[in-house]
């Protein structure tokens, strides 16, 4: 069956949450989001005021996967994937949906935690496609990793 990549609107954000709960690793359930202040209304609300851009993945009309960002300092705020569909280039592919939007906000250095543990898959995935680690660890105990890209060229200049 083929994917469908689609930027994330409002209407998404019920998935996600549920979606979230279900990865192999760093799954965290609604109640849990909820409890950090991430809701299906907030989570809906971001995506409509631009502050959260992402997009989803989605397979037969159900969700497999997402990415989002956020428009304000470029971190990468969340990828995230059901684990039957996990090495088939999906998360790559979010991903480099993610960095070329951020990018084109003029972001030229993105950010993301990830698992310290390098037997985790995000310790290799995010390495593996150039992200380095700043030596310095969120507040969630997750290792972040930066990855520069060079700044948009204008549209008058290409």
């Amino acid at each position: 069956m083929p994917l469908d990549y689609a930027t994330a609107i409002p209407e998404d954000a019920a998935e996600c949450v549920s979606l979230r709960g279900r990865t192999r690793q760093n799954a965290i359930p609604e109640e849990r989001l909820r409890a950090v202040g991430i809701t299906v209304e907030s989570w809906a609300e971001d995506i409509r005021s631009g502050e959260l851009p992402g997009h989803v993945c989605r397979q037969a009309g159900s969700m497999v996967g997402y990415c989002f960002g956020s428009r304000r300092d470029g971190e990468i705020v969340v990828l995230a994937l059901l684990p039957a569909f996990e090495g088939r280039g999906i998360g790559r592919e979010l991903l480099a949906r993610m960095v070329r939007d951020l990018s084109a906000l003029g972001h030229t250095r993105l950010f993301l935690g990830c698992s310290p543990d390098p037997q985790s898959r995000s310790h290799g995935f995010y390495r593996h496609l150039g992200w380095r680690s700043t030596g310095t660890v969120d507040k969630y105990g997750d290792e972040v990793l930066e990855l520069f890209v060079p700044p948009r060229q204008p549209d008058s200049a290409r």
